[in-house]
């Protein structure tokens, strides 16, 4: 049985997964406004993914016998100077999450509560793979450059990692 205050910061964990998925989604319409097909497609599937850490965290809540709960989800910015600005914040988002995780797996042992902390190691792996994605993209914006034809050759090694995602 989960205690009040795990209650609280797994639905609080539950709304930042949902805006991770809205911002996501709202970097993909800016991309593909300004045809960047292959970063709108990736950035797209990377939405879904983010639901599907909402459904996860969602179900475990309500298998518990506790009250899921939404709140309200602040829209996310919808302008972007570039494409390098877009996965700048993708990465510091991705780093804020892992942190939000991290203090979850260390309330999780504080409170004796090992069984959220089990559930919450599929979350620690999953951050790993976040941050190395988003840095990867970094690490290329960076070879590659937004300049010229460069723009155009780091949108379709974008559009390559679409779909290489762990949707799980």
């Amino acid at each position: 049985m989960l205690t009040p205050a795990m209650i609280d910061r797994l639905n609080h964990q539950i709304n930042h997964e949902q805006y991770s998925s809205n911002l996501y989604l709202q970097m993909s319409a800016w991309c593909d406004h300004q045809g960047y097909t292959g970063s709108a497609t990736f950035l797209r599937e990377h939405a879904a993914e983010e639901l599907k850490h909402m459904y996860k965290l969602f179900d475990y809540v309500c298998e518990t016998g506790a009250l899921a709960l939404l709140a309200a989800v602040t829209a996310p910015p919808n302008q972007y100077a570039s494409l390098g600005e877009v996965f700048k914040i993708t990465y510091e988002h991705e780093l804020k999450i892992t942190h939000a995780i991290n203090q979850l797996v260390a309330f999780s042992l504080s409170e004796e509560d090992f069984s959220t902390f089990q559930f919450l190691q599929w979350y620690v792996s999953e951050q790993h793979e976040e941050e190395r994605l988003f840095k990867s993209i970094l690490d290329k914006i960076a070879v590659i450059g937004l300049d010229g034809k460069g723009i155009y050759f780091l949108d379709k090694e974008i559009r390559k990692l679409s779909g290489q995602t762990s949707l799980g």
